[in-house]
Formats: structure tokens, sequence, C-alpha cells
């Protein structure tokens, strides 16, 4: 049985005392234990420690919205696994579609990023996802297959196991106006288990959490929860209100 992960990305937003705040918020939503499920937060990297400090004693995960894919130097602004460890990071995000098409993530950027994560400990929520264009083009299995494969060529099955957590990003149904169903995010979902499945085996592929993070609202959560191979989501602005995100907590 696979425990639901809500993980919340707040992207490059909030001020301090917003950020301490809506993880306090964040803290008492988890006491519930609703469910069983998961909380993750990845906060921008400046609240990372006041955002530790807010749930300290609380089940909520802590995150890095990134990793560099180096392990110290003349690298400025990025931010190394150690660091993330340090602070008290126990996952972080590889692979997010903005970080593919604005920073020119390749593909062989997320692998090595994968690899230093996982060499210093963290676990590591993997982004994959296709375009729009990808999509229209009906290349969105080969697309995510190239992206799980690449990211997960040197990632061992034992590091696999109970340290990826794989996030599928539709970029295409993301503030473009066109929406996936929950149809299309199951279908999807199960072709990524599959391609897991024969990455590594199927008693594997069961136990890895898939998560859904294309445009996640208290409107569309229960639907997609519900779906068999949809093991959470990832949620952006509707993270942003601690309302919104309890919403989707609770759905």
């Amino acid at each position: 049985m696979r425990n639901e992960l809500i993980a919340a990305n707040w992207k490059m937003n909030l001020h301090r005392s917003e950020a301490v705040g809506l993880a306090r918020a964040c803290r008492t939503m988890a006491a519930t234990g609703r469910n069983g499920r998961e909380v993750l937060i990845a906060p921008p990297y400046p609240y990372l420690a006041a955002v530790r400090e807010a749930l300290e004693g609380s089940p909520v995960l802590l995150a890095g919205q990134d990793v560099s894919q180096y392990a110290e130097g003349a690298y400025t602004s990025q931010v190394s696994a150690e660091m993330l460890v340090d602070v008290g990071c126990r996952y972080t995000l590889a692979g997010h579609s903005e970080r593919r098409e604005h920073s020119g993530d390749s593909d062989d950027v997320v692998a090595a990023k994968m690899r230093r994560a996982f060499d210093c400990g963290l676990n590591v929520i993997l982004c994959v996802g296709e375009k729009e264009a990808e999509r229209d083009r009906g290349e969105e299995r080969s697309v995510v297959r190239r992206q799980i494969d690449a990211a997960l060529g040197a990632v061992s099955r034992e590091e696999a196991a109970g340290r990826l957590v794989v996030a599928y990003e539709p970029v295409w149904a993301i503030g473009t106006g066109r929406t996936a169903t929950s149809a299309d995010a199951q279908e999807m979902h199960a072709f990524l288990r599959g391609v897991l499945a024969g990455r590594y085996d199927t008693g594997l592929a069961e136990e890895i959490r898939i998560l859904y993070g294309g445009s996640v609202k208290p409107a569309n959560a229960a639907e997609l929860l519900g779906a068999n191979d949809i093991d959470g989501v990832l949620v952006g602005g509707a993270s942003l209100d601690a309302e919104s995100f309890n919403a989707i907590f609770a759905a």
C-alpha cells in the first residue's frame, strides 16, 4: 500500500513571515493524519531554515526545489545536496518542468543532479512530462520514457526503493487553458509504472509513488487522488493558500 504524498512547491513566492505562517498551517493540517497521507513543503531557498524551525517536531517533510549537480566550488547561486541536508531537507525536486524550460536543465544535467542527491542521502522527486507540441505530435510516451531512462540510468534498485518519487507534469495542461482529465493522468501514470517495472521490476514499480503535478486545485484533487496509479499530487499555486492546500489534503 503506497502512502499518498501531498507536496507543495512554493516556487519563487512569499516572504519570510508568510512562509513561516503557511508552514505552521501545514503543520496543523498534517497533524490530522488524514488517511495516512504525508505532507511535503519545498520553500524558496532563503526560507528553508525558518520553515524547518516552524516545522520542528512535526511530520511535515522539507524539500529543496532543486539541487546542484556539483558537490562544491565556484558555482554562483547554486545549492548543493550537502547544503540541503545540512539545513534539514530530506527531499529535493529534480527535473521540474520550469527548470527544464527556463534554466536549460537537460536530461544529462537532471541525471547528474539525481546522482548527487542520492549520494548525499536525499530522497528525490523526479519530475517528468511532455510539452504541448510533443503531446500534439503523439510523442508523450517517448518523451517521458526518455526522461525516466536518462535520470535513472545510474540509480540502482536499492537507491530507488523507498527514496525515489516520480512526479508527472503535463506541461501542456499548465497555464495553457487545456485541461488534463483524471483519465489522461491515470493513463500516463500507469504507463510510467510500466516503465519503472521494465527498468527495475514489477514489485519495486508497485512501491514507487507517482505524483500528479498539473494545475492541481481543490476542485479536481479528489478525482485525481481517486485514480489507481496516482499516489499524491505536486501542488504549485494552490499550495500558497492554507485553505486551498488544506482542501486538497483533505480531498
